[in-house]
């Protein structure tokens, strides 16, 4: 389970002077229990924020932020390992020269052996059926192929949740639904900030967010359209 109780983000705010702050996100209390829920909002709305503190990438200002009875503050290395994380740009994530170099590292603490490391990780690969691009440059995959080898990066992990931050926005159709099945079958928790209304619709539940305030939540067809609405 995870729990946000009264959370607040601020930021600098240059405009009011060199010690004034601004405020980006909250007061925000939810429990996130469902299998997929999808967060959905303009752009600077505060969904990527709020996904960024639930690993302990940004940290609260003010509240907490609860994994499993854990405080992002005092455990964020526990945390990460339990809640794994794809951006939107997987050049962001992907730090190594191929597809298996960057599995294998995900896999290092897990798997000392290197021979073993480097057979579980083309055993990953291949299940995602990138087996193909396992010696490739990361810069020579398409955007779809990396987004999924940063996914198969995550999984070696064996993470309890997966968050994704707006995971198809630089995708095409066709690597647009390759990902979304691929997100879709997970076994884990699956956590999502998308403009793609038609992925949000999949979840369990959908919270909307705008001006850093969740103005509505609920199963996805209302939530959908009070989005809708609020966007008109």
């Amino acid at each position: 389970m995870i729990r946000l109780e009264a959370v607040t983000v601020d930021v600098p705010d240059p405009a009011g002077g060199p010690r004034a702050r601004r405020r980006i996100l909250g007061p925000v209390s939810l429990e996130l229990a469902e299998r997929r829920i999808a967060f959905v909002g303009a752009n600077g709305s505060g969904k990527s924020t709020l996904l960024r503190l639930l690993n302990g990438l940004v940290l609260p200002d003010a509240g907490r932020v609860l994994v499993g009875g854990l405080d992002t503050r005092r455990e964020g290395r526990r945390i990460r390992r339990q809640v794994g994380f794809v951006f939107t740009d997987p050049l962001a994530q992907l730090v190594m020269a191929t597809p298996a170099d960057d599995v294998e590292l995900s896999l290092r603490a897990s798997v000392p052996d290197r021979a073993e490391r480097r057979t579980a990780a083309r055993r990953l690969l291949t299940e995602r059926g990138l087996d193909h691009l396992a010696d490739q440059s990361v810069y020579d995959l398409s955007g779809g192929e990396r987004q999924l080898v940063a996914l198969t990066s995550v999984l070696a992990c064996e993470p309890a949740v997966v968050v994704a931050d707006e995971p198809t926005t630089l995708l095409d159709l066709r690597n647009r639904n390759r990902l979304l099945t691929a997100l879709t079958g997970l076994e884990q928790q699956l956590l999502l900030a998308t403009h793609d209304l038609g992925m949000a619709a999949q979840a369990d539940r959908v919270i909307v967010i705008d001006g850093g305030a969740v103005v509505a939540d609920g199963e996805p067809a209302a939530a959908i359209a009070a989005y809708r609405e609020l966007m008109a």
